[in-house]
């Protein structure tokens, strides 16, 4: 608890009994048994401690009325003063006391309450609207102020037992009758009953609450409700009795028990403090003014400072509390933002060491409160030079387990959310505040994306590792690359740095991790799949890369280093084929073979050097078989078979060569016939004398050398043009 006020006496032993009160500025009246009015002026006097006053009895009207002055109010923004005696209500002139009007229609009365309205018109001025409903006896009636007097607003109500008290809520009435309460529309006249008084509850208590809301009393509890009668929270104020009268001071509701002042807060839910005043039966609140009084007595209840307020407050961690004074304050707006603020910072600090993970970082989130303040929390994200930088207002928790667990699926929110902000608007300029006035904040959005992504990357780590890579996979990650490496080769994590490495552009720390663990039995990279994928996305600005790295894969596993060339990749397809070709040639024939297959057959490469080279290659390797082969036969007259019926991979090559030459229209014939000798490879030669257009020597082959007239046939068959000058006499040739 704190105090809130301070109980200054006005008023001591008055000889008169006093039934009613009633205040505006520095005005106090109070309304007798005896009927006598008296109006006190009540100023503060400077003091150091003690809050003290100086109280001046400017009138005393002994002839205010006949008997005791029941109920006051003042209206100071239509001049009048409202007063019930004699069971009849009357207005007078507030600055001189004169009667204005009787309003006589209300013989009987018991009780009132009124209604003032500010509306503004167009012209931006307020004009006042007053209402009045005046019980007496079972009936209601309600009347509106003009041309100083009051007029019939509705037809009198009926009501089914006598009024104890009420007060008005919008376009609505409260009426608490002995056993119950009702809710009357003041504009048709319609009743709602809403509930009945508690079993201990002697009379009914009907307060109207400076935010439009009602408190109805039902034994120690005061239950809020609205203008249409609904509660408007969960829970109920409860005091330590119950109340005889309640007044509105906002934050702070006032309730007079039987024995003493009972001063709490709507929310938060809490007692504040307590004031012994004894015997205590009113209350009233004007102009920040509440004066509290028994038969005799009269205090002010005298706020203790604001600032004060706020200080006692978050010295017993009341931040909640302290955030409501802090935005009554009357400062300049830059300054009262500050405070604010620097409250909020505190308040989500606390529940963060109350280990309210969730509730503190949205609360970080919206106050914009530098992320490295609020990773700096928790241990060992922050690199320990910057951490030891940062302060923060009390000791913080030691979190581990499960606890630290949660906290940093709550940081892992927060950091998110601030990396969204920052994608979605990338020209705004940062604006954090700090935790504490005078840490280090950070200034840049570089530096700025960079703590965030790098401290993302280690509570996954911590939390949920699956998450690391697709972190690291984003295109505009930008994690800091020494300390996300090195953590990462703490945990082992090498397929995630080799993520890192590669989104960073660090092929080469990449390439040589992946030898590294390609040899080793127990990793998860071991073997050569992972180095042959990387490379095959490298493209060609990494040439040289990817033939230093490539030659390992290619000699111990050609087959799937080959791929590193072949795959249907963009980055595989940048790739100059010819210096490819080169490449792979110096390291094997077949390697090249295949990967001119794949540029021609399969990307339909026209250039005719590949397509040369590659008929080259399959002569060469036909060459080199041939000779296995004729070694292999039986020495008695056994001719070699026709040329691609071979055995074997002899007999592969030999019909991939002649149907290569028969297919391919890109290659250049008179470059590649005297690479075939005159003493074999007689078919190839008649193809590509065909090609030449020399006929009658490509038809000599087949039908002296070859004795093939069925392929001489074929052969005129397709080469044929009646049309051609060169192409026509082919059967004649034949002939």
């Amino acid at each position: 608890m704190h105090e809130s006020y301070e109980a200054a006496p006005i008023l001591e032993k008055l000889p008169l009994t006093i039934e009613s009160i009633a205040c505006y500025e520095d005005i106090l009246l109070v309304g007798t048994k005896q009927g006598h009015l008296l109006q006190y002026k009540v100023k503060r006097v400077k003091s150091s401690g003690e809050s003290k006053f100086e109280v001046n009895l400017e009138r005393s009207n002994k002839a205010f009325a006949k008997k005791p002055i029941t109920q006051l109010e003042a209206v100071p923004e239509l001049f009048i003063l409202i007063s019930l005696s004699d069971n009849v209500i009357c207005v007078h002139d507030l600055m001189s006391f004169d009667l204005v009007t009787t309003v006589n229609k209300t013989k009987g009365a018991t009780l009132f309450s009124v209604d003032l309205e500010k509306p503004t018109n167009l012209e931006g001025k307020i004009q006042y609207n007053l209402r009045i409903c005046v019980t007496s006896k079972r009936r209601a009636q309600f009347y509106y102020w003009k041309n100083r007097d009051f007029y019939d607003l509705l037809n009198e109500l009926s009501l089914y037992d006598m009024p104890r008290a009420m007060a008005w809520c919008k376009d609505s009435i409260c009426i608490g009758f002995k056993r119950d309460y009702f809710l009357i529309n003041s504009k048709n006249g319609d009743l709602k009953e809403l509930f009945p008084l508690g079993s201990r509850q002697l009379e009914p208590l009907v307060t109207k609450l400076a935010d439009n809301r009602l408190a109805l009393g039902r034994d120690i509890m005061s239950i809020l409700i609205n203008a249409e009668g609904e509660p408007t929270q969960k829970h109920p104020v409860k005091w330590s009795d119950i109340p005889v009268a309640l007044q509105h001071d906002p934050p702070y509701l006032i309730a007079i028990l039987p024995k003493y002042v009972e001063i709490r807060t709507i929310e938060p839910q809490r007692i504040i403090q307590s004031i012994d005043l004894s015997k205590a039966r009113f209350v009233c609140h004007g102009s920040g003014c509440v004066y509290v009084a028994s038969a005799n007595f009269v205090w002010r209840l005298a706020s203790v400072s604001i600032p004060q307020q706020i200080r006692d407050l978050l010295q017993g961690k009341e931040f909640e509390l302290a955030l409501r004074l802090a935005e009554m304050t009357e400062e300049p707006e830059l300054e009262k933002q500050k405070r604010i603020r620097n409250i909020q910072n505190l308040y989500a600090f606390d529940l963060f060491c109350q280990h309210r993970f969730e509730e503190s970082m949205n609360l970080f989130a919206t106050l914009g409160t530098d992320p490295s303040n609020v990773i700096g929390l928790y241990p060992n994200l922050l690199p320990q030079e910057y951490r030891n930088q940062l302060e923060y207002p009390d000791k913080l928790p030691d979190l581990e387990g499960g606890d630290l667990e949660k906290g940093l699926l709550a940081l892992i929110d927060f950091l998110m959310q601030k990396r969204n902000e920052m994608i979605v608007d990338l020209n705004k300029d940062i604006s954090t505040t700090a935790i504490v006035e005078g840490n280090s904040v950070i200034k840049t959005k570089k530096q700025l994306s960079q703590i965030i992504d790098t401290t993302l990357l280690k509570c996954y780590l911590q939390t949920n590792d699956a998450l690391v890579a697709p972190l690291l996979r984003l295109q505009d990650n930008n994690c800091h690359i020494e300390e996300s490496e090195r953590i990462l080769k703490r945990k082992e994590k090498f397929s995630e740095l080799i993520i890192l490495y590669q989104k960073k552009g660090l092929h080469q720390k990449a390439l040589n991790l992946l030898m590294k663990q390609a040899a080793r039995p127990d990793s998860q990279l071991k073997g050569h799949d992972r180095t042959v994928s990387y490379l095959q996305h490298l493209g060609v600005d990494h040439w040289d890369l990817i033939k230093e790295y490539s030659e390992w894969v290619l000699k111990k596993h050609p087959e799937d280093g080959l791929k590193i060339f072949t795959e249907d990749l963009p980055e595989v397809e940048s790739l100059p084929c010819d210096k490819v070709l080169d490449y792979l040639e110096n390291i094997s024939t077949d390697l090249a073979t295949q990967y001119l297959e794949h540029v021609i057959l399969h990307l339909n490469n026209e250039t005719p050097d590949f397509h040369n080279r590659l008929i080259l290659m399959y002569k060469s390797h036909v060459s080199q078989l041939m000779k296995d082969y004729i070694n292999s036969l039986p020495e008695a007259g056994h001719p070699p078979n026709n040329p691609g019926q071979e055995p074997g991979e002899l007999g592969d090559y030999r019909r991939k060569l002649i149907g290569f030459l028969y297919k391919s229209q890109c290659y250049i014939p008179e470059r590649l016939l005297t690479r075939f000798p005159l003493d074999g490879f007689y078919e190839e030669r008649a193809i590509l004398l065909g090609r030449l257009g020399r006929h009658e020597q490509a038809l000599g082959i087949y039908i002296h050398v070859l004795h093939d007239t069925v392929k001489a046939e074929e052969y005129c068959a397709s080469h044929f043009d009646g049309e051609s000058e060169s192409n026509k006499d082919v059967y004649v040739h034949l002939l």
